[in-house]
């Protein structure tokens, strides 16, 4: 009967922690990535009484219970937030804290520090993989991401062009000479425009025309050059001059007034061995257009992607990777320590981390824009609750009981 006061003890102490876990996930109820804890319960060894053949066995309660950690998906929910990001299946974000220790994390809700740095809502510095001169490395090692502020991109200056187009195959000579010309608007090292202009003209003879690529003589310092030839056509429209292992006409600009530098520009004429080029009983015209130059443009938003993938968008348009975040696997997460933040450290029990890309490896892959929410149920959690409360009442009970015997049994003696 003695020990019944120290059995009764250690399930009022248990369940005191069960009670503890309860109310830790409620509390992290809203905690983005916040993994559910449960309690495991364990008896403490028992004592036979009698002839100790295990007739008669008595426990000594119960021992101080094993909290283990459910990594299990969290359901993934929209906010539009352009830092935000959720995993789907299995992995961690990987983040530096202040002491410089490796961290691992499922809240996505990202932020950027004063320092240009991806970070956690916490602070945290979230690991990656930045761009160096447009050129992403995902084989060197990981550290923190930079995101570019205020920055202005450099303008691209053109060096080919393509035009997708139809000559009209019922086209006459003339006069006047039958003529039709598409102009493309180019890119100068300092990021000016120019306007190149390529005319066809209609010869004498069947499926014939000859071109001219001129460069504005207004652009220039001294009158400028033009690129002419001749595009042939065969009974089915096809061109086949130039053929494709002919040289590109290449347009050179010397001299531009604006001071940049000289530009050369290679018109490519095929889209691998397919003729750009056509000659059909339509009115001729421009379907497409490209070219490869840019203006110089400001930074309008960064925003992360699918795939952890840090983009940047210009005004003009361009969207360039400029960044991407790592992920790390641990094939036995529930061995990993909170360490608080919404973070986890590894432990002497915790497999090596495998660091790579997302949706490699068997990581899982990054939702940007999105949130992994809270695994814990509320419903499952008060009832938990519940439960706990009636095994700790039912404990004082036992405690209770024992007293009353005890003075019962002193009392004998009177």
């Amino acid at each position: 009967m003695i020990t019944s006061f120290s059995t009764a003890l250690s399930a009022l102490s248990a369940h005191s922690t069960a009670i503890d876990v309860v109310g830790n996930n409620l509390a992290n109820l809203n905690t983005a990535g916040f993994k559910e804890s449960v309690v495991s319960f364990h008896d403490l060894v028992t004592q036979s009484l009698g002839a100790g053949l295990g007739e008669t066995q008595v426990g000594f309660g119960v021992g101080t219970p094993v909290t283990l950690r459910q990594f299990s998906q969290g359901a993934i929910q929209s906010t539009g937030g352009p830092m935000d990001a959720a995993i789907q299946g299995d992995g961690f974000f990987v983040v530096k804290g202040d002491a410089n220790q490796q961290l691992y994390t499922r809240g996505g809700n990202f932020q950027v520090d004063t320092d240009g740095n991806l970070t956690t809502a916490t602070g945290e510095r979230v690991q990656g993989w930045t761009t160096t001169n447009n050129v992403l490395d995902v084989n060197a090692p990981i550290g923190d991401i930079t995101v570019p502020v205020g920055s202005l991109k450099a303008p691209i200056t053109t060096t080919r062009f393509s035009a997708d187009l139809n000559l009209d195959s019922t086209a006459t000579v003339g006069p006047p000479p039958t003529k039709f010309a598409t102009p493309l608007e180019v890119y100068d090292s300092l990021g000016n425009s120019h306007v190149i202009t390529t005319t066809f003209t209609k010869t004498a003879n069947a499926g014939e025309w000859d071109y001219s690529l001129a460069f504005p003589d207004s652009d220039l310092t001294a009158a400028g050059t033009s690129v002419t030839g001749t595009i042939t056509f065969d009974s089915n429209g096809k061109m086949i001059s130039p053929a494709v292992t002919d040289p590109p006409p290449v347009l050179v600009a010397a001299g531009l007034k604006d001071g940049a530098s000289d530009m050369s520009i290679t018109w490519n004429l095929f889209n691998g061995s397919t003729p750009r080029l056509t000659q059909f009983s339509q009115p001729s015209a421009t379907s497409a257009l490209e070219q490869d130059g840019a203006p110089p443009a400001n930074l309008v938003r960064v925003g992360l992607g699918n795939g952890g993938k840090l983009l940047a968008q210009y005004s003009d348009g361009l969207q360039v990777l400029m960044g991407q975040m790592a992920m790390a696997t641990v094939r036995n997460p529930q061995s990993l320590i909170a360490a608080g933040n919404s973070n986890f450290q590894i432990s002497a029990r915790s497999a090596v981390p495998a660091i790579g890309l997302p949706e490699t490896g068997g990581r899982g892959s990054v939702l940007g824009g999105n949130v992994e929410a809270s695994t814990v149920d509320i419903a499952k959690e008060f009832t938990n609750l519940i439960v706990y409360q009636r095994g700790y009442q039912a404990n004082t009970r036992v405690i209770t009981t024992v007293d009353e015997i005890s003075q019962e049994t002193i009392n004998l003696k009177h």
